[in-house]
């Protein structure tokens, strides 16, 4: 976890001091909030229009830059941990809005701008995929953060899903949707 939390702290100060408004996002924004520890990489959101200069931002700062074929993320590595650097994820572009929805916290000794649970875990949701089904991390979210979450505000952000409402069936049977949420 170590050169993960480096990693984070490398970019999210790199940003900041460059005036990039950005948020952290997925396995790091679910942990900062008593999730599960993550070993993935560090997911951070940044605008469009944003994307390209935070990525030189990153070089600057002796990160090394790489330009994937995926057309909604750009990518940095401190040492050899990943950074991403997501701009349009799964349910559309990163804007004011999203940002603003995130939560001052403290991770690490560092303040930085945490994704709201409702929109890592709609993230989450619009990228399951027929080739890509599985359930287990949003799962894992539901199981230990779910008192956290708002829940139908989830379940209407990701309505188009038959991936979202397979989800939101499974957790009823499950046991783990809050009563209060259950449609």
């Amino acid at each position: 976890m170590e050169p993960l939390i480096d990693a984070m702290k490398h970019a999210a100060a790199a940003l900041r001091d460059a005036e990039i408004p950005f948020a952290l996002a997925g396995g790091l924004a679910i942990w900062a909030r008593g999730g599960a520890v993550t070993d993935h990489d560090v997911d951070l959101l940044v605008k469009p229009e944003d994307a390209e200069h935070a990525l030189q931002v990153l070089t600057d700062a002796g990160m090394r830059p790489e330009r994937p074929p995926e057309d909604w993320l750009l990518k940095a590595y401190h040492e050899d941990t990943l950074v991403d650097l997501i701009f349009a994820p799964a349910g559309g572009p990163v804007t004011d809005e999203l940002l603003n929805r995130a939560e001052e916290r403290e991770v690490m000794a560092m303040r930085l701008p945490v994704s709201s649970m409702e929109d890592v875990l709609t993230t989450k949701l619009l990228a399951l995929t027929e080739q890509e089904p599985n359930y287990a991390s949003v799962l894992e979210v539901a199981r230990t953060l779910r008192e956290q979450i708002v829940w139908d505000e989830v379940r209407e952000r990701t309505a188009s899903s038959p991936f979202a409402k397979a989800f939101f069936t499974l957790i009823e049977e499950l046991g783990i949707l809050p009563e209060h949420a259950r449609a």
